[in-house]
């Protein structure tokens, strides 16, 4: 369930999809899935495929987690980044072995607090959760140099554009309802550039918290 084949052969795939940043498809290899799902789902880990994880969420596919992460860091090194919904917390994972600091907000608390015993029980220590409403990210801790977004809002909510950096911050988000699009926004001081990265599917960004 967890070899080394089986985990290659999920990054083989990945590399094949067109991911080519060498520093993600290494985290993603080393890092285990399994420990993300039900025990009961856990042999179906390294599959290229969403997970469901309760709420009404899931644990995204690979491929997407990749792509997602490998358009956020694609400019350069990033010191402070914004995940907004925590899930499983394995997005998380991914991020702060890449970058300096990963401020992640989650509205479902029962979800956060599996994920912080999972961040935890790998002793990530540079992964600050939150309880949050994510469409209003983390102000406190802004400017971010990079924001991920991993629920589907119908539109990019402004208060996430004000919270990146002015020199050069990037989104990563999926936006729209029946048809979605992942986007990368680039700030540019008070200008924003958007570009379409591909069509995808995500669960609708909600506001409020559920305790």
């Amino acid at each position: 369930m967890t070899s080394r084949r089986t985990r290659d052969r999920l990054i083989n795939r990945l590399a094949q999809q067109g991911i080519e940043s060498a520093d993600v498809l290494d985290v993603m290899r080393e890092l285990p899935r399994h420990i993300f799902v039900d025990e009961a789902l856990a042999q179906r880990a390294y599959e290229d495929t969403a997970l469901p994880i309760g709420h009404n969420q899931t644990l995204s596919q690979p491929y997407i987690v990749a792509r997602m992460t490998e358009a956020l860091l694609a400019d350069g090194p990033l010191n402070s980044v914004l995940e907004v919904g925590t899930g499983s917390g394995y997005q998380t994972a991914v991020l702060a072995q890449l970058v300096n600091k990963v401020y992640s907000v989650e509205r479902i608390k029962p979800l956060q607090e599996k994920a912080r015993v999972r961040l935890r029980r790998l002793a990530i220590r540079n992964a600050h959760l939150k309880l949050s409403d994510g469409t209003m990210g983390w102000p406190v801790m802004a400017p971010f140099d990079g924001i991920m977004a991993t629920a589907a809002p119908g539109k990019v909510p402004v208060e996430l554009l004000e919270q990146l950096s002015e020199d050069g911050g990037r989104l990563v988000i999926p936006v729209g309802d029946h048809h979605q699009e992942l986007l990368l926004v680039v700030r540019h001081g008070q200008a924003f550039s958007q570009e379409v990265l591909e069509p995808v599917r995500f669960v609708p960004m909600l506001s409020g918290v559920v305790r």
